[in-house]
C-alpha cells in the first residue's frame, strides 16, 4: 500500500484519521494504540508474515534497551548493547546479504552452494538503523526513559515506517508525550496536507513521467544496443531527476502525513542538486541517513580527529557501509567506494590553497 495508491488515499488514511479523531477525544492512549495497530495493518498489506519478524525484533530491542536503562554497571550495559546490535544486524544480514555473500564466495573459490530465495521484509534496512540508533542513544545517555507504548508508536508510525526519514526515539517520544499530540488540529492538517500534496505531485507527476525516458536507456543497454549520445544524456538526466523526485516526494509525503497528526519529522532533502561540492551534496541528500552514518559510523571510527590519512580511510569505510546499506550487490559497494573517494578528495581540496581559486565565480563550474 503505497502513499500514492487509491487504497491508501481513499480508504486507509481517512479511516485512521476518523479513528484518531474519535479516540483522542476520549482517551489519549487509545489514539496511540489505534495508530500502532493501523500502522501494523499498513505494513502487513505487503506480507502479513513479515509482521512477525518486525514484531520480534521490535520486542527484543525494547527488552535490551529497557534493561540497559535499569542497570548501572558499565560492563553489563556494554554487553547488552553488543548483544542488541549483533542480533539486530544479524537479522538484517540474513535477509538482505546472506545470498549475496554466498554467491560472492561461490564466485571467489569456485564452490556451488545454492540457497532458496530469501524474501527481504519491507523497509528492514530503515527499521534496523532506527533500532541501532535507539540502542546507541540509550548507551550514550541520550535517552533516559522509555515507555512501551511510545516505543511501539516510534517503531511502527506508518508515515516513516517504509522509506524514512530515519528518526530517533529521542526526537519522536517527547512529541508523543506532549499534550495535544495526535489530536487533529486545523493548523497541523493544513500544513501537513499541503506538504503531502506537494510530495504526491513530485512522485506521480514528475518522477513517474520521467521514468519511461530513463527506462529507455536501461532497456537499450540490456538489449546489447549502444545508445546514441543524445539518448545517453536524456536517459542519465531523466534517471537522476526521477530518483530525486521519487525519493524526495515520498519523504515530503511522510513528513506531511506526520504533521497532520501533530508530529514533526526531520527534513530529509534540501535541494541536493544545487550543491557545489560532493561534501555539500551529502549534507543535502537523504540528510537523516547522512547524519546516521556520521554519528554512528564515521565519528566512532575516529572521524576527523585522526591524522589526514586516517580521516580519508574513515570516509571511505563509512561510505562503503552506506553503499552496502543501499543494496546487496557489488555495484552498490563500488558506488559507496566512489563516493568515499570523492569525499576524501573534496576534503583534501578544501584544505588546500587552491580551494579559493575562483571566489564566488567558481560556484557555477563546481555545481
Amino acid at each position: 500500500m503505497l502513499f500514492n495508491s487509491f487504497e491508501f488515499l481513499f480508504v486507509f488514511l481517512p479511516s485512521v484519521l476518523l479513528g484518531c479523531l474519535f479516540l483522542s477525544a476520549f482517551k489519549f492512549s487509545a489514539a496511540k494504540v489505534w495508530i500502532i495497530f493501523s500502522s501494523l495493518f499498513f505494513y502487513s498489506w505487503w506480507n502479513a508474515f513479515h509482521i512477525l519478524i518486525i514484531l520480534s525484533v521490535m520486542l527484543f530491542t525494547f527488552t535490551v534497551g529497557h534493561s540497559m536503562l535499569r542497570v548501572s554497571d558499565s560492563r553489563l550495559r556494554k554487553a547488552l548493547l553488543v548483544l542488541g546490535l549483533v542480533v539486530d544486524l544479524a537479522v538484517l544480514g540474513y535477509f538482505k546479504y546472506f545470498i549475496f555473500f554466498t554467491d560472492s564466495i561461490n564466485s571467489l573459490v569456485g564452490t556451488s552452494f545454492r540457497l532458496d530465495p530469501i524474501l527481504l521484509p519491507l523497509a528492514l534496512s530503515f527499521f534496523t538503523f532506527q533500532k541501532v540508533a535507539f540502542l546507541m542513544d540509550i548507551y550514550q545517555g541520550k535517552v533516559k526513559k522509555c515507555l512501551f507504548v511510545d516505543y511501539c508508536l516510534f517503531v511502527t508510525f506508518f508515515p516513516q515506517l517504509i522509506a524514512g526519514p530515519i528518526v530517533h526515539y529521542r526526537e519522536l517520544a517527547p512529541q508523543f508525550m506532549k499534550d495535544g499530540a495526535l489530536h487533529l488540529r486545523i493548523s497541523n492538517f493544513s500544513v501537513g496536507f499541503s506538504m503531502f500534496v506537494m510530495g504526491l505531485f513530485k512522485k506521480v507527476i514528475i518522477a513517474d513521467s520521467l521514468a519511461p525516458l530513463a527506462n529507455m536507456l536501461f532497456q537499450q543497454a540490456a538489449d546489447g544496443r549502444v545508445p546514441s549520445l543524445a539518448d545517453s544524456w536524456v536517459g542519465v538526466l531523466a534517471y537522476s531527476l526521477q530518483l530525486y523526485f521519487d525519493f524526495s516526494g515520498y519523504s515530503d509525503m511522510a513528513i506531511g502525513l506526520a504533521r497532520i497528526f501533530g508530529i514533526q519529522l526531520p527534513q530529509n532533502f534540501n535541494s541536493p542538486y544545487k550543491s557545489a561540492s560532493i561534501v555539500e551534496f551529502w549534507r543535502r541528500w537523504h540528510i537523516t541517513l547522512s547524519n546516521f552514518l556520521r554519528d554512528y559510523i564515521y565519528i566512532p571510527l575516529g572521524g576527523s580527529r585522526c591524522g589526514k590519512t586516517r580521516v580519508f580511510v574513515n570516509l571511505v569505510l563509512t561510505m562503503l557501509i552506506g553503499g552496502l546499506w543501499h543494496g546487496a550487490g557489488w555495484t552498490f559497494v563500488l558506488w559507496g567506494l566512489l563516493h568515499g573517494v570523492f569525499l576524501a578528495v573534496n576534503h583534501a581540496w578544501q584544505k588546500s590553497p587552491m580551494s579559493n581559486w575562483g571566489g564566488r565565480w567558481s560556484v557555477f563550474p563546481s555545481w
